[in-house]
């Protein structure tokens, strides 16, 4: 069988050694950004700024705000709509945020969840 440049066939003569030095290059990339996502919050609000969301990156709700002028003891049901609006929105932006970081230091490889 002949030698592919001391490559592994199917990786366009790239060796072993270069294929793992970028792996580890792009693991030690992906936990920098993880980590700069940790620091990272949005804040997001509905029912017109009658609630307001602050969610951080690893999803989890830091703060949570509700104006005295929509607590309505008769109609408890709209409140829990815009929390849970709002929460919703909150993790939906986060995860697309994170998506976005993560598009960027793959250049747009569609690597498998949990890989690194």
């Amino acid at each position: 069988m002949p030698k592919h440049g001391g490559g592994m066939p199917g990786y366009g003569g790239m060796n072993m050694n270069n294929l793992m030095k970028q792996a580890k290059q792009m693991q030690k990339q992906m936990e920098e950004m993880q980590t700069e996502m940790e620091t990272k919050t949005l804040e997001i609000t509905s029912g017109g700024g009658a609630v307001k969301v602050v969610v951080n990156g690893k999803k989890q709700i830091k703060e949570l705000t509700v104006s005295k002028d929509v607590v309505d003891p008769d109609d408890v049901e709209m409140l829990q709509d815009l929390i849970l609006s709002a929460v919703n929105e909150a993790l939906r932006q986060m995860d697309e945020l994170t998506k976005n970081q993560m598009s960027q230091l793959t250049g747009g490889m569609n690597l498998p969840g949990g890989l690194f």
